[in-house]
């Protein structure tokens, strides 16, 4: 774990537990502080399975890009992408073709040093820090303009990020904003906590959750499927994350429970 605070920016209250480091935590990543740790600790004692559910939700970000490499797609937004970690979406579309381009975007300023810090190096990916709600922003920053080519598809993902969203920011103008940016053919990738799975322990979760002043919000699976209003919902729709198009047995858990949280999907932008 991270032990050398140097690299930290002057503004980070390491004292203060951060959604992404408890996630970076989950992943067994670097990047994470005590606070971070402990929080981790707290509700995986809650939520055992979180864990699993964390890897399944790395594990859907592979499956959603592989689908839209496949399709043609050679360029991509992450919005909160959060610490990095192993299986970052430039390494999984950059696999397949090096020409792929991507664009990080946190508004954390830790997982945007340390994305940085990554990407040293890699001319076809960039990291900026900025906030969801400033579309407008993210799409004509500089690093942006550089690598994105407004006019072709791009491959959008907002995976754990849009139950952190209150509805009084109202996130279906947000995505709004995305959407009219975005090319014809371009694809959105979602996953979010879900309120209408059985899964016990979720409140408490939640409420311990307060402490990173980042409260989550569940929604139901028709409020996540109404993120994707403007896009062709891809089957087999809006899932458990685990089994949306599942390869393997590594894309699954044994434990039912598990495989229903996070939901998870894909939408594609109509020509």
């Amino acid at each position: 774990m991270t032990s050398n605070l140097s690299w930290v920016p002057p503004e980070v209250d390491t004292t203060v537990p951060n959604p992404a480091r408890v996630y970076d935590y989950w992943l067994n990543g670097d990047h994470n502080f005590q606070a971070d740790r402990d929080l981790g600790e707290q509700i995986l004692r809650i939520m055992p399975g979180i864990r699993d559910a964390a890897r399944l939700n790395r594990a859907f970000l592979r499956r959603a890009a592989l689908h839209m490499v496949e399709a043609g797609v050679r360029q991509f937004l992450d919005i909160g992408s959060g610490i990095p970690t192993v299986g970052n979406l430039h390494e999984i579309v950059q696999g397949i073709d090096p020409s792929c381009r991507v664009v990080y975007v946190d508004r954390e300023s830790v997982a945007v040093a340390h994305a940085k810090l990554l990407l040293r190096g890699n001319d076809r990916c960039a990291a900026i820090q900025a906030d969801l709600r400033d579309a407008n922003d993210i799409f004509d920053a500089p690093e942006t303009r550089e690598l994105l080519d407004p006019e072709q598809p791009i491959g959008l993902f907002m995976l754990l990020l849009l139950h952190f969203v209150p509805d009084s920011w109202d996130p279906h103008a947000i995505l709004a904003r995305y959407r009219e940016r975005l090319a014809p053919g371009s694809f959105l990738a979602i996953s979010h906590v879900a309120a209408d799975a059985d899964s016990s322990g979720l409140d408490e979760a939640i409420e311990a959750y307060k402490s990173t002043q980042n409260d989550p919000i569940p929604r139901t699976h028709d409020q996540v499927l109404s993120f994707f209003e403007g896009f062709d919902v891809i089957e087999p729709g809006v899932v458990g994350c685990a089994m949306w198009n599942p390869q393997g047995a590594g894309d699954m858990s044994n434990d039912p429970e598990i495989n229903s949280l996070p939901y998870a999907g894909v939408g594609r932008k109509p020509s």
